[in-house]
């Protein structure tokens, strides 16, 4: 691999040192955490300027970044002055919105969650932001811009200045003293009704004062643009912009996107909401004879005919969209062969792919299942390049993640923006970081609190596998960073499903419950 297709450089880099950067909405200790506070969704934007979280109260909440902003001057003076500029990634609270409310499908009796389960960034335009989220059912496209407040001030007449005869009232004639009818006239039969033939004096009003429109401060206003509804009988997993998400690499044409549930994936433009087109249908015409649904789908970072969508069996198919309108062939198949003797009651549980990602150009693919990660060459369909083991050391336990439903835990991956490293999340708020550079050792565990190091233990060696002519790397993690080594010092109610890699420097982003944590190397 090497980096401009996505995978690590020629030489070998050393492993980075992470350091804790920011925390928001951070737990004191012994605090309940709320439901609908839980992070369930985060995204960077393709230049890392923004990010976006979504929870499962149905809100979206966007941070900016700021240290680029502020030292932006500096920086250029330290460059000149040749001093070296160290670059510490910080983010504040930008502005946040409700997505979604909670729904009830009256035709199916089904209530439906206002939980955010995906937010994908859309092209900027004029300095607005766009993004798409989605909850189980509906997707929305909102719109993110600052206006000015404008407001009309000085819009009065000074009462202690004298005015043209005529024009008003003088300020001296008190309502008590005379009466005065609606055409203006006085009751008295007097003839001092106010006059339509103004006249201005040759030096102007001075009294009189225009009123003035003056910016003030600027807001933040979230807008729907557009609903995209009624499209899936099933729950929405996942949703993919066409949209290039490096800012460094030619994008594709950014006006479509799919939605995917179990077994139907949807094409849509982002200007139409009322049509979709479904190009991909898993459904049997029996439904006792469906043998695997879809659990993830996103498109080619660069070309915008390609997309890719993983299943509950653990392939991943390659679709090109100019072959055929509805794309139920696919163009490439990968998948890894059962070993022989292997297969038990939990081996599909366990094999099935919870989220696939594309690299930087969209040469390798990393999908994660329960155990693993694993980095797929798109021109190799005959196995990964290397697998990555995560959770091998809950192997024996096995029965009692079934029995609480951790098994079914869905985490997400990430790839680095060269493309040299990967990360996944894990139990006890860890997650973990791996090399992916040919000879690479690095199989970093962190923990998601302000001492992420806390918990590291010393990775062991990666083992090789020579069964084909590409070498396939098989690297362990830390196998027990708590003091068991069969894993019983895992908290299982604490889990990291939620992680994202800036686009373009070794800063990750994770979520653990309603807290974001920021690292950065």
């Amino acid at each position: 691999m090497n980096a401009g297709d996505g995978g690590a450089s020629a030489g070998t880099p050393a492993p980075l040192e992470w350091k804790f950067s920011q925390v928001f909405g951070e737990r004191t200790a012994g605090e309940e955490v709320q439901e609908v506070d839980v992070i369930s969704a985060i995204e960077f934007d393709r230049t890392g300027d923004h990010l976006a979280t979504g929870d499962r109260g149905g809100r979206v909440v966007l941070f900016e970044r700021t240290d680029a902003k502020e030292h932006a001057g500096s920086q250029r003076e330290l460059e000149r002055m040749d001093y070296p500029v160290a670059r510490h990634p910080e983010f504040r609270y930008k502005t946040e919105f409700q997505s979604h409310e909670p729904e009830f499908d009256y035709l199916k009796s089904l209530e439906i969650e206002e939980k955010i389960n995906k937010i994908r960034w859309c092209q900027m335009a004029n300095g607005a932001l766009f993004l798409l989220s989605t909850n189980d059912k509906t997707i929305k496209f909102w719109k993110v811009q600052e206006k000015k407040v404008k407001k009309i001030s000085d819009l009065n007449i000074d009462p202690s200045r004298g005015v043209a005869k005529g024009s008003m009232p003088s300020s001296s004639v008190s309502s008590s003293q005379k009466q005065y009818l609606a055409n203006g006239c006085y009751t008295d039969g007097s003839s001092e009704c106010l006059s339509n033939d103004l006249s201005f004096p040759p030096g102007g009003l001075p009294g009189l004062r225009l009123p003035v429109v003056t910016s003030g401060e600027t807001s933040l206003a979230a807008r729907c643009r557009r609903v995209y509804a009624h499209a899936h009988d099933y729950h929405i997993n996942s949703i993919s912009t066409n949209c290039n998400v490096h800012f460094f690499l030619p994008p594709s044409d950014g006006e479509t996107f799919i939605s995917a549930d179990d077994l139907r994936i949807n094409l849509w433009n982002l200007q139409i909401s009322n049509q979709s087109f479904n190009i991909i249908d898993v459904k049997p015409t029996n439904m006792e004879d469906l043998t695997e649904v879809i659990t993830s789908a996103e498109f080619h970072p660069t070309h915008c005919n390609i997309l890719a969508y993983s299943s509950s069996r653990g392939s991943i198919r390659l679709v090109d969209m100019r072959q055929s309108a509805l794309c139920d062939s696919h163009s490439k198949l990968f998948e890894e062969q059962e070993t022989p003797g292997s297969r038990s009651f939990f081996t599909e549980i366990i094999a099935s792919i919870s989220d696939i990602k594309f690299a930087k150009a969209g040469r390798y693919i990393l999908s994660r299942d329960y155990m693993t990660l694993k980095l797929w060459d798109i021109n190799m369909d005959s196995g990964p390049v290397s697998t990555f083991q995560v959770h091998e050391h809950l192997r024996p336990k096995l029965c009692d993640l079934y029995e609480n439903d951790s098994i079914f835990d869905k985490f997400e991956c990430c790839l680095s923006g060269d493309g040299s490293r990967v990360a996944t999340g894990s139990y006890s708020n860890l997650f973990r970081v791996f090399g992916c550079a040919p000879g690479s050792a690095e199989a970093t565990t962190l923990e998601a609190s302000k001492n992420p190091r806390r918990q590291v233990q010393t990775p062991s060696r990666p083992s090789r596998s020579l069964s084909s002519s590409i070498t396939r790397v098989v690297r362990r993690g830390s196998e027990s960073p708590g003091a068991d080594a069969n894993g019983n010092s895992f908290d299982f109610t604490t889990k990291l499903l939620h992680l994202t890699w800036h686009p373009t420097e070794n800063s990750i982003a994770c979520a653990a419950a309603n807290s974001l944590y920021m690292y950065y190397a």
